[in-house]
């Protein structure tokens, strides 16, 4: 196999997050899926290599597991990253920070500068006390 096709061997796959769960209880899988398949929802993914929980826990987290491993390999082989996986890859580190993580940084320090821009179901720690 040549070394351009061995580069290529994933570019018909995307990493997404599959949503699992209810509507009030969010629940996401990382998972490798094809690209083309014009409804996802009704195919099995290729396969899971992590999962995200958007809800923070009583230690305010919101935790997000990887499998480090097949993440490298499918990335090494040209696969897709879409927008929401590849913010959670630049937070995580693995990958650069996604420009929309910057502008959405930018916001936080904006709202909590000026209370006008804030957004209403917002509560601050500052707040609490």
């Amino acid at each position: 196999m040549s070394e351009l096709s061995q580069v290529a061997r994933y570019g018909r796959y995307c990493l997404r997050l599959s949503h699992w769960g209810c509507a009030n209880r969010p629940f996401y899988h990382i998972v490798v899926a094809k690209k083309s398949f014009p409804n996802r929802r009704y195919i099995d993914p290729v396969e899971q290599i992590g999962t995200f929980d958007p809800l923070p826990n009583a230690f305010n987290e919101k935790l997000c597991s990887l499998n480090l491993e097949r993440l490298q390999h499918y990335l090494s082989g040209g696969i897709t990253v879409e927008t929401p996986v590849a913010q959670l890859l630049g937070l995580a580190g693995f990958l650069p920070n996604h420009p929309s993580t910057y502008a959405q940084a930018w916001r936080n320090r904006e709202a909590l500068d000026n209370p006008n821009t804030r957004r209403t179901n917002v509560i601050l720690k500052e707040e609490l006390n």
